[in-house]
């Protein structure tokens, strides 16, 4: 409910901006054009932190550069792309442009979205696995392939060879599991190291992708074949997850082929996480400031690191649900449902004396704070497990006022701890994979490092390409890519040879340039483009949280719809 006065104050606000400003129509050849323009447009050439909002363009052209500037902005900033090149800029910059006016014109899915924003969802997973721009590119690309308006050729001309292959490596991909014929576990086994064995492991990457964006949009499809998919899912995909130690997919798609086999068991385990809040704040982000708190606030422990992050996490249902049923324990019982991770960055580097010194401090804190269980606590610094897991375990006990609650497990380790952890032979996707022979994992991990690697590698920019050129700001990005002559401002020649290249007339440029140019000298500046940029990036945030109360709602009516079906 805050949320949404905070939504309807910025709407007011919004609004009354709009009604301050003079609307005047310019007619121009065969069509009208709308121009915004206020009262302070004389004065922002010099005033470059003008909150003026421009219009948007309305003409086909202008809508496409709206969508390309969006989407652009969108996956570069999820990217962190500090560290990428400019080829790997111009290489999603190039396959945005190609895809967008395509995928604009085609029907919609089955699923009822159009395929922009299928191929836009794929993508944005992928960068938030900090996949590199070959691999995105290719997301976005093949809803054109499948549509039949690209062929894989045009693809390698027009964009480059290993853009190609991954989407050649999606295709052979595409219908895996008809490789067998019966999906049992051997099969699936076997099926799975075929995978890691005979395909490129980033392909492999962009298919799980692929699966979870299905996943969570199988509402429209009959009963039966939610069923069907999500036992693949679970039997191939899922696993080859784990292997690839992609966290953020494995969990989701657990959780995601749970809901749809076993849907009122879902329910259920569901139904008992939420019941772990306190008024509207989860639980666990309770907890999160608590400790964060008192351990900046212990002077020992300060000595000894320069940074202190705490993470928190709810179990997966899906594996809640394995702990209740397969160990047969009791929900009190499960002491790991609500999770907190400590990792320390010791103040001295590379010292690991220091490292463990400060682990066993934030554990005396902790105590200081719960009622740790002693029985549930494990030192894995003074006993590393065979694979060279470090880290000390901890449950405690955070029941208060009276009120039950299952124990919380909290890991402390050092930031080299924890990257050993998920990336080294202690990764613990090791036994959830199905690859239980440890050198085997360390063989796919190798490939996976040596195909980034390889992909960075191809990706680079030339020695003296950036040399002495400062590190530029993301919203600057589109702006270098359309200034193609470097000159330091958008001429409406360079708009219209973008608006060529998305398939659009060249009024649609000048309309554009009308509605941004706000001190009338023909060009485009950094600080006007820059004007645009937040105007769309209001709009998309706009969207976004609109679709966010949507699935809110949903899942409020959902719980109210099926309350006789819990006990809570």
């Amino acid at each position: 409910m805050e949320a949404a006065v905070h939504l309807l104050h910025y709407y007011n606000f919004t609004f009354r901006s709009l009604s301050r400003r003079r609307i005047s129509t310019i007619s121009n050849s065969s069509n009208k054009i709308i121009l915004a323009s206020s009262s302070i447009r004389a004065n922002s050439s010099s005033n470059s932190n003008s909150s003026a909002i421009v219009a948007t363009p309305e003409q086909p052209g202008g809508k496409m550069v709206v969508e390309l500037v969006a989407a652009f902005n969108d996956l570069t900033e999820r990217m962190k792309l500090g560290d990428f090149s400019t080829s790997s800029l111009r290489l999603l910059f190039k396959a945005l442009k190609l895809s967008i006016p395509i995928l604009q014109a085609l029907p919609l899915s089955p699923d009822g979205r159009s395929p922009l924003s299928r191929a836009l969802s794929v993508a944005v997973i992928l960068a938030d696995l900090q996949m590199d721009a070959e691999v995105i590119s290719a997301a976005i690309l093949r809803e054109l392939l499948e549509a039949g308006a690209i062929s894989l050729y045009e693809v390698r001309d027009r964009i480059g060879i290993t853009t190609a292959h991954l989407l050649h490596e999606t295709r052979r991909l595409k219908n895996i599991s008809s490789k067998v014929e019966v999906l049992d576990d051997e099969c699936a086994t076997a099926l799975r190291k075929f995978c890691l064995t005979y395909y490129d492991v980033r392909a492999l990457v962009l298919n799980l992708a692929l699966k979870l964006d299905k996943m969570r949009h199988l509402d429209y499809l009959p009963r039966y074949q939610q069923q069907l998919i999500s036992l693949e899912v679970m039997k191939i995909h899922v696993p080859l997850a784990h292997a690839l130690a992609t966290s953020l997919l494995s969990l989701e798609l657990e959780d995601l082929s749970f809901r749809y086999l076993f849907p009122y068991s879902y329910l259920y385990v569901d139904a008992w996480l939420r019941s772990h809040k306190t008024g509207s704040k989860p639980l666990i982000d309770v907890y999160v400031d608590q400790l964060l708190q008192s351990l900046r606030s212990d002077p020992l422990l300060i000595e000894m690191v320069d940074d202190i992050s705490v993470k928190g996490r709810y179990k997966s249902r899906y594996s809640t649900m394995k702990k209740l049923l397969r160990d047969g324990r009791k929900p009190e019982e499960v002491n790991d449902i609500l999770g907190l991770r400590v990792i320390l960055s010791p103040s001295v580097a590379n010292s690991s004396e220091v490292g463990e010194k400060a682990c066993y401090r934030v554990r005396e804190v902790i105590r200081s704070i719960w009622k740790e269980i002693p029985n549930r606590s494990k030192d894995y610094i003074a006993v590393p497990k065979a694979n060279g897991y470090k880290s000390l375990h901890m449950a405690v006990d955070i029941s208060d006022n009276g009120r039950n609650r299952p124990l919380m497990e909290i890991q402390i380790r050092t930031a080299q701890m924890d990257m050993l952890a998920a990336d080294g032979a202690a990764s613990h996707s090791l036994y959830k994979s199905g690859l239980s022979d440890p050198e085997e994992a360390k063989r796919v991990k190798a490939i996976m490092l040596a195909a980034a690697e390889l992909a960075a590698l191809r990706l680079q920019d030339l020695p003296s390409a950036n040399h002495g050129i400062p590190e530029i700001d993301h919203r600057d990005r589109v702006f270098l890519l359309l200034d193609k002559n470097g000159d330091g401002k958008i001429s409406i020649e360079e708009l219209m040879e973008v608006m060529e290249e998305l398939g659009a007339q060249g009024e649609d440029a000048r309309e554009m340039m009308l509605l941004l140019d706000s001190n009338s000298d023909g060009s485009l500046s950094v600080d006007e483009f820059d004007s645009f940029q937040k105007q769309v990036e209001m709009m998309r945030n706009l969207q976004d949280r609109d679709n966010q109360y949507k699935t809110l709602l949903d899942e409020k009516l959902q719980i109210s719809d099926n309350s006789c079906l819990i006990e809570t």
